[in-house]
């Protein structure tokens, strides 16, 4: 029997959908998180609309992921939510998102940058984006990323505390918060219930370039399993931990190493790396 999204909690690991290549196959996907010890994955909005449109039916997608004793805990991400130039597509994305969710059961939604106008209109958007959410039985994480205009924790946060939404808050990803130099204290402070997706990976501190288009290559082709490189992913968990949080750990590990060929070996890897990390930071 399969755990149930709304079951998962600080001691499940989820293999995110980017921690294998965009398009590795579904049934590959599963088994490599169900032989690792994931609980759940995460899945692209996108690609499942891919799939979709190529005959795959969502039921018997429900059956392959339930069947493996696994949920889905993350559908990624939806953007255009605050205007922008992503506006075009948001229907269409949302209209995906919503149907996984009803199909596929979910916990969270992941939403990124940018938005239009100032942080007060970004706030009254994302609380739009919330309450829709909220008909499927949807948290949403906006998570900050360098190359949009939520571009660290505080712009994040403050667009989540003017949404206020119960079911809004944040997605704490370490590659872009420590990138972004945020203040590792500060998530010690941070409200649990704001924390509704954390992303766990590691890498090196300086990026190859100051070139933000490279900054976001870099980020979804080179990342290592969390402890392997200078994030110091144990502080980040061991902060974390302090604030008390209660979400399970989404392990994203986008490296293009590990595209393109079975998952079974990466996904094993990112898995005992992260327990490690794990035990470590509630040692502290």
């Amino acid at each position: 029997m399969s755990i149930l999204a709304a079951e998962l909690g600080p001691d499940d690991l989820v293999l995110s959908h980017f921690s294998l290549g965009r398009q590795h196959p579904m049934d590959d996907r599963v088994e490599a998180a169900r032989t690792a010890g994931f609980a759940a994955i995460g899945l692209s909005v996108s690609e499942v609309a891919r799939l979709v449109g190529s005959g795959t039916d969502l039921g018997a997608l429900a059956d392959l992921i339930g069947t493996a004793g696994l949920c889905l805990a993350d559908i990624e991400a939806i953007k255009g939510w605050g205007g922008g130039p992503d506006q075009g597509s948001r229907a269409d994305l949302e209209e995906n998102a919503w149907r996984m969710a009803d199909r596929l059961g979910g916990r969270c939604l992941q939403a990124i940058g940018p938005f239009s106008g100032d942080p007060v209109a970004g706030g009254r958007a994302f609380a739009d984006l919330c309450d829709r959410a909220a008909d499927h039985g949807l948290d949403v994480a906006l998570e900050a990323l360098p190359f949009t205009n939520i571009p660290n924790t505080v712009a994040a946060l403050e667009i989540v505390e003017r949404a206020d939404r119960p079911n809004g808050g944040l997605c704490l990803d370490i590659w872009h918060h420590s990138r972004a130099g945020d203040d590792r204290t500060a998530l010690e402070r941070l409200d649990p219930g704001l924390i509704k997706n954390v992303q766990l990976s590691d890498g090196p501190l300086q990026p190859p370039t100051d070139d933000l288009a490279d900054y976001k290559d870099d980020c979804l082709r080179h990342r290592v399993p969390p402890g392997e490189g200078q994030m110091d992913a144990v502080g980040f968990v061991g902060a974390l931990l302090r604030a008390a949080t209660t979400v399970p750990w989404s392990i994203e590990v986008c490296n293009e190493g590990a595209w393109d060929r079975p998952g079974s070996a990466h996904a094993a890897r990112c898995a005992a790396a992260s327990r490690w990390v794990l035990e470590q930071a509630r040692a502290l």
